[in-house]
């Protein structure tokens, strides 16, 4: 069977949006034809008419929502991650662990390991190890006494499971640059983040591999205009992708500005660092000893600093588009191929086109999400 989106404006890989029929069969996009054609009798149509027919969105950090998290280590929780974040538009992620121990961040590793993909629901494509080789003072809503130097022992049982694709580290601590070294040959992909790094330690990672940065300006040293700091340095070296929360509350809108001028849109990547309280009324929460407490939907830590956010990468897409001024032609790649590059799936996901999975969905003009479809299955309709 083939399913026919027929009648929206298609964001092609070129950035052009034209009006377009996109055709799925077998879990990839086989055409993207000019409107007319003739479905066979077993053939599906969806009619997009007027509406956007754009990539599904890719989130590289997100830990939790209605309740649930990555950290629960249970396919129930991994299943609720994903059929949430298929309704706001995402069809594939990275569950995210935070600072805990040794056995309960393998407990979370392991359970998106065996955890099967999701009949209704966004896939999970590997897990963002967030912590423990953090930098204590940059630490934000991380635990302060689990925060400890890379060991081998502990890492590398994290690379033996295979599942482990991306990990937030500081490069400034004792052993960090051994273990970039290790993993980059494994194809893991490296993020600075909760890190008070120099400028020149960020240069000197980057010239070991690491690819990325965590919630940039959030958990790391900031800019001064005699020492770059980490965020000087991730914004002018070309190389390193930077993840931004864009809900208002984390960055203020002219330094999103500031972040898109500086790195330019294919080194921005739309994150939402979403918890356990995303998609739940406001209220007090706690998980072995990480409290937090939401009040309109800002999660604070008991000392005031953020936890994570309660945003979803639809809202993160219109608020980008509001903060900047820019269109959503110019925005969409941060949610999309911009991830998707970053992580080593270029061309593969985040993109339409033909050969590349059939990851989908429709937005309406207001930017709001109609319809998901994951490996080409309707997963969500509003």
């Amino acid at each position: 069977m083939k399913i026919y989106i027929k009648g929206g404006k298609v964001f092609l890989p070129d950035n052009r949006t034209l009006y377009k029929t996109l055709i799925i069969e077998d879990q990839i996009i086989c055409d993207i034809i000019p409107e007319g054609y003739t479905p066979g009798n077993n053939d599906k149509v969806v009619d997009a008419t007027g509406k956007w027919v754009v990539p599904g969105f890719i989130d590289l950090h997100a830990h939790g929502a209605l309740g649930k998290d990555t950290m629960d280590g249970t396919q129930d929780a991994i299943h609720t991650l994903g059929k949430f974040f298929a309704s706001h538009g995402v069809t594939s992620y990275l569950p995210t662990v935070w600072t805990s121990t040794p056995e309960l961040m393998m407990k979370a590793i392991d359970n998106v390991k065996n955890c099967p993909q999701p009949e209704d629901g966004a896939r999970h494509l590997g897990v963002h190890v967030e912590g423990p080789y953090l930098n204590v003072e940059y630490r934000g809503a991380q635990l302060k006494d689990l925060i400890r130097k890379p060991d081998p022992i502990e890492y590398q049982k994290w690379l033996d499971t295979g599942i482990v694709k991306l990990i937030t580290i500081a490069p400034e601590n004792e052993g960090a640059l051994e273990f970039i070294d290790l993993a980059v040959d494994q194809g893991v992909e490296f993020a600075i983040g909760h890190s008070g790094a120099s400028y020149e330690k960020v240069i000197e990672a980057a010239d070991h591999g690491v690819k990325q940065a965590t919630h940039l300006y959030n958990g790391m040293l900031g800019v001064h205009h005699r020492n770059p700091g980490t965020a000087g340095a991730i914004l002018t070296d070309d190389r390193i992708f930077a993840q931004i929360i864009v809900d208002g509350v984390h960055v203020h809108p002219a330094m999103i500005k500031l972040a898109v001028r500086a790195k330019g849109v294919y080194r921005i990547i739309l994150i939402t660092d979403s918890i356990r309280g995303n998609g739940l009324s406001d209220g007090d929460y706690d998980y072995y000893g990480q409290k937090f407490t939401v009040i309109d939907g800002i999660a604070r830590t008991p000392e005031g600093g953020l936890s994570g956010s309660t945003l979803t990468l639809d809202q993160a897409l219109r608020n980008m588009i509001k903060f900047t001024g820019m269109s959503l032609n110019e925005v969409l790649p941060m949610a999309t191929s911009v991830p998707a590059e970053a992580m080593g799936w270029g061309g593969q996901r985040g993109v339409l086109k033909p050969g590349a999975d059939a990851d989908v969905i429709i937005l309406n003009d207001d930017l709001v999400v109609e319809k998901t479809f994951v490996l080409g299955k309707e997963v969500f309709s509003k």
